[in-house]
């Protein structure tokens, strides 16, 4: 992957590197992820030949530093790589955007050196795929009242409890999990914790049928005494919860850009699709009923870019970005399934049927409303921000 400096600031122009980014991606995307696009959705197969192929090309290790293997960019080309996959298939967008965002970036913002070298070759070239355990079955946003423990024994950490939802809970060969090592409800009472696929007592549970996302892996992880040495804490001991929250901002953004690509696939597949179309002697497009539909969804989509991108430079900059990152995530996917409904009523019955693209991207734009906190979350959290004078 090319590897030149981004600027440091948002342009409304992309850069040469964003630009050549885009086009490798694009092509890649249609050459390996399009014509297996509903094979792999109907069978829920996770592809992960075509993840090392993207690691291959520095798509799984955007945001690592070079030294350790990665393409070492900024969240400009991160946003526009994960745009152009999930504008083919939003189910590669999410597990490439949870392996970027989640896993690796937990060990590169928050592993020592030594944590550092050890795993990230290896997952930005995606020789391992990663995943990152916060939730469990009672506890989604609520993460505070989590129930896997870790306990201290002699230099072992004993690791006991059930993780769910998590993107790659079986195929993964890194966990990235948090446990509680001390009080319910405390804030200081949660650990970070890295395991590899093979320590004893780790286990995948149920992979979940989904509506969408279908060949993106969503599985139980279950820690069943679960040994594995101290220095696989990542960061400080109970530092765990603290370090999470300030994963999932950046982490917003990744879905803020998936919520973006699928609608961006959608409504391209709507033009095209009203161009061709005729209904009493005319192309479909040019009736004002379907017109104002392609209109709408244009518009939203120049704002979920701009607020997409405005997030990204804030992230670039190493300012705070708590507020926009979860007005970028909450716009982007509330219109990526505005967009891709609006997407299934331009086709019409054919919009309806798997022959055709947008009911897939229907079906997983809603996903973008849940993951990595619901469009009620955000609202608490833009809420939250504003009262304090952010």
């Amino acid at each position: 992957m090319v590897t030149e400096a981004s600027p440091s600031s948002l342009s409304f122009n992309p850069s040469e590197n964003q630009l050549m980014i885009q086009q490798m991606v694009r092509d890649f995307a249609e050459k390996n992820i399009r014509p297996h696009v509903m094979e792999w959705d109907e069978s829920q197969v996770f592809p992960v030949e075509v993840f090392r192929e993207m690691g291959k090309l520095g798509m799984m290790g955007v945001l690592v530093p070079e030294e350790y293997g990665g393409a070492g960019l900024s969240y400009f080309e991160y946003v526009t790589t994960i745009v152009e996959v999930a504008k083919v298939c939003g189910s590669v967008g999410l597990s490439l955007a949870a392996h970027n965002s989640l896993c690796t970036n937990h060990i590169l913002m928050f592993g020592n050196e030594a944590q550092k070298k050890k795993y990230l070759p290896k997952l930005a070239t995606a020789e391992h795929i990663g995943a990152w355990a916060l939730t469990e079955p009672n506890t989604g946003s609520d993460a505070m009242r989590m129930k896997c423990v870790a306990q201290k024994e002699g230099n072992e950490w004993v690791l006991n409890g059930t993780k769910c939802w998590i993107t790659h809970g079986k195929s993964s060969d890194v966990v990235v999990v948090i446990a509680r090592t001390g009080e319910l409800l405390d804030s200081h009472g949660m650990t970070a914790f890295v395991v590899e696929r093979g320590t004893p007592g780790l286990k995948a549970g149920k992979k979940e049928n989904k509506l969408g996302m279908r060949c993106s892996e969503t599985a139980e992880v279950i820690f069943e005494d679960c040994r594995i040495p101290e220095e696989n804490v990542l960061g400080e001991v109970g530092a765990g919860f603290i370090q999470a929250m300030k994963i999932l901002d950046g982490g917003r953004i990744s879905i803020a850009s998936l919520g973006l690509g699928i609608a961006k696939g959608a409504y391209e597949a709507s033009v095209q699709y009203a161009k061709e179309r005729e209904q009493f002697g005319k192309p479909i497009a040019h009736f004002q009923g379907i017109g104002f539909k392609l209109a709408d969804m244009a518009t939203k989509i120049q704002a979920g870019e701009l607020l997409t991108m405005k997030a990204a430079d804030l992230k670039n900059k190493g300012e705070k970005v708590t507020k926009l990152s979860a007005i970028a995530k909450y716009y982007t996917s509330e219109i990526a399934v505005q967009i891709s409904t609006d997407a299934v009523q331009v086709f019409g019955g054919y919009g309806y049927t798997k022959e055709f693209p947008v009911e897939k991207f229907y079906r997983d734009s809603k996903l973008c409303t849940i993951g990595e906190g619901t469009s009620e979350i955000q609202k608490i959290v833009i809420a939250r921000e504003i009262l304090r004078g952010n």
